[in-house]
């Protein structure tokens, strides 16, 4: 096992520095970022100085190298924009996105992990009907039309909750406003729910028509014990699989869901850089979601074999 961590830590090494040129390049295509920070007024020396002064009168090779030494230690750039550390923005703004993810996250868990589980054992009933309803409802429904669905009904119909999250970046800011958080938290917990509850109850059901299954009933062991010794352990496998591809998006946060209810967190601050064209913000983003990425899919692996002994890597 430690040798197949090590094996894929380089691997990601890897992945890394080409995500890394492939996004410098791609971001580098969007726009020039003089034509935003420049007076269209300007002449052409005010031009040329600015130019010179963010370096961009240099290769692209060279911009490239400047900007992978300051990234491995830990200088990700400056902010066009808001005239800052990218690095520093970034660190600011994840508190609220880890917060709302985490707690979204949590909820769709706790519903979408037994409900798929019912579902499976009543499978072809009345009632897994309705949940399978709802389920294909968050699949198809995007994101940013769900919370404008929930601000069109609490917020301007009922003036049950505030039509915007809470105003800052701290833990303890978001909490003191808990009647702003509601909202924000349905809205992705809902897309994370049909997620959850539709790849348990498909990893359920087939478990249930293995021969494990059939072995421990001819024993003579308890529908419950089955149920929940035998075929819960092994359902989790595919839940595993979205632990480890879900830590992205705990990074990075759901941008339309922050985009729509104004939540500061670090899916509005990329929003907003990609409208600005901020580049270093855009890189930044973009480099510390890939090695999320990375690390979710290594945890991923890491967790199949903890689950499942027949599970090695050498």
């Amino acid at each position: 096992m430690l040798v197949y961590i090590i094996r894929r830590s380089l691997q990601a090494v890897l992945v890394m520095l080409v995500m890394s040129v492939l996004v410098f390049v791609g971001v580098y295509a969007i726009g020039n970022p003089i034509d935003i920070l420049i007076n269209p007024q300007a002449d052409q020396g005010e031009r040329e100085h600015a130019i010179a002064a963010l370096g961009l009168d240099q290769p692209l090779w060279t911009q490239y190298g400047k900007f992978l030494l300051g990234a491995l230690h830990g200088d990700l750039g400056r902010s066009f924009v808001h005239s800052t550390s990218a690095l520093g923005l970034i660190l600011e703004r994840m508190p609220a996105t880890l917060e709302l993810a985490v707690v979204a996250m949590l909820i769709a868990i706790v519903l979408g992990i037994p409900l798929g589980l019912y579902q499976a054992v009543k499978r072809y009933t009345t009632g897994d009907y309705v949940l399978t309803g709802i389920s294909f409802l968050g699949y198809a429904t995007p994101t940013f039309f769900v919370g404008l669905l929930l601000i069109e009904w609490f917020a301007i119909d009922i003036h049950l909750f505030p039509p915007f999250a809470p105003q800052g970046t701290t833990i303890g800011q978001i909490l003191s406003q808990p009647r702003a958080l509601v909202l924000p938290v349905i809205a992705y917990s809902f897309v994370l729910y049909a997620l959850w509850s539709r790849y348990m109850r498909s990893s359920v059901m087939d478990n249930l028509v293995q021969d494990y299954v059939r072995t421990a009933r001819a024993k003579g062991a308890s529908e419950r014990r089955v149920l929940w010794g035998h075929v819960f352990r092994n359902s989790l496998m595919s839940i595993v699989t979205l632990l480890g591809l879900s830590l992205p998006t705990l990074v990075a946060g759901a941008i339309f869901i922050e985009v729509v209810f104004n939540y500061p967190g670090m899916g509005l601050a990329f929003y907003n850089a990609a409208l600005n064209v901020d580049y270093q913000v855009l890189l930044g983003f973009t480099l510390v979601a890939t090695l999320a990425t990375i690390v979710g899919n290594l945890l991923a692996d890491v967790g199949y074999a903890v689950l499942d002994p027949r599970v090695r890597y050498s």
